[in-house]
């Protein structure tokens, strides 16, 4: 969720409006795949974490000691950030703007996604898809990367190995933030336009819709496939899944629940609470899945937005969009470190 979508929410929830929100079919075609560059050895063994910079930019960060090593310029809002499954590429959301414009609205192009070497920097190639793309994700088996086209009301369908858009499924309205199960079968997309989760089967493409509760942002999926997790924006609250009986247990977190992770042992959510810009909220809750409650909540900078974790559960990371800070979480000891970054950090990825 972008800073220009918070206002649009604050005036869905004073206004009881309709929530536009943060493609069309398949006619991004582009060139064979380039072969990532070789690589020194010791910037593979190097790991970093990037943020998407809604100012125009992505943060390149060193794990090791939390120092940014670069800034990647980009035309446009970008949105949100993720990497490959084997750690070797990076794709982000652009959404055009104009010169001096960083609302995403002064630009009638449609979206893009960017991919880059997650080493060299390189920008690899540019994939048109639909209007104001919100989240991208690779599917674990590394078959598709699936972005959300917010104003579309569309996933636009990526094939890694061509680049080309290969489907365009309808989802809800305002599709945002959503997972892909780790056996690659589903995507559980969160329509922020309406109270609902789009399952979409990426056998069949096949979609349904499950009801979770009100302005739904991003969502999460256990690694048995057997839980949802999806914060609802407007309720303050984490909505959890039961996905064989669609049963939804609601917990109260934080003020304005934005980005949700699930910890790689899948005892734990953890709940990015944003707010607004006019009323930030500025802390992570951790939820306890099979207690269905809140066990902390730690202190981040302002506009908390996005959250994940690293892979041996030692550490969250979150972008704080109204500090363009990001706050690294120590999950022991819950010190806390803050880093400056780019502009209007949204989306965060971190290498394994």
């Amino acid at each position: 969720m972008s800073r220009f979508n918070v206002k649009v929410i604050s005036a869905v929830l004073s206004l009881g409006i309709v929530l536009a929100g943060c493609g069309s079919e398949d006619t991004s075609k582009v060139q064979e795949k380039p072969a990532v560059k070789a690589v020194k050895q010791e910037q593979v063994l190097e790991k970093y974490y990037f943020t998407a910079n809604e100012g125009g930019s992505i943060s390149k960060v060193k794990v090791k000691d939390n120092k940014v090593t670069d800034t990647i310029s980009a035309d446009g809002v970008v949105h949100n950030i993720q990497l490959s499954p084997d750690g070797k590429v990076v794709a982000a959301t652009l959404v055009p703007g104009t010169e001096g414009d960083h609302s995403g609205h002064g630009d009638e192009s449609p979206g893009k996604v960017l991919i880059y070497d997650a080493y060299t920097n390189e920008l690899l190639k540019e994939v048109e898809v639909g209007n104001h793309p919100a989240h991208v994700v690779y599917s674990g088996d590394g078959k598709y990367v699936l972005v959300t086209n917010n104003e579309d009301d569309t996933v636009s369908v990526i094939d890694p190995a061509s680049y080309e858009v290969v489907k365009t499924i309808p989802t809800g309205k305002g599709p945002h933030g959503f997972r892909i199960t780790a056996d690659s079968k589903f995507a559980y997309i969160a329509n922020m336009g309406e109270d609902t989760v789009s399952a979409i089967n990426l056998e069949t493409f096949a979609e349904e819709r499950i009801k979770t509760g009100n302005t739904p942002v991003t969502t999460g999926v256990t690694k048995d496939g057997k839980t949802l997790v999806v914060t609802l924006f407007a309720e303050n609250s984490l909505a959890i899944v039961d996905i064989e009986t669609k049963e939804v247990v609601k917990v109260e977190v934080g003020t304005g629940p934005a980005q949700v992770y699930i910890g790689p042992d899948g005892k734990y959510a953890y709940v990015a609470n944003q707010g607004t810009e006019e009323s930030p909220s500025n802390s992570m809750s951790i939820v306890d899945l099979d207690t269905k409650k809140v066990v902390d909540e730690i202190k981040t900078g302002n506009g908390a937005h996005g959250v994940t974790v690293s892979s041996d559960g030692k550490f969250a990371y979150v972008t704080n969009m109204f500090d363009n800070t990001v706050s690294i979480i120590d999950l022991d000891s819950k010190q806390v470190e803050t880093i400056d970054v780019g502009e209007i950090p949204n989306g965060i990825t971190v290498m394994d």
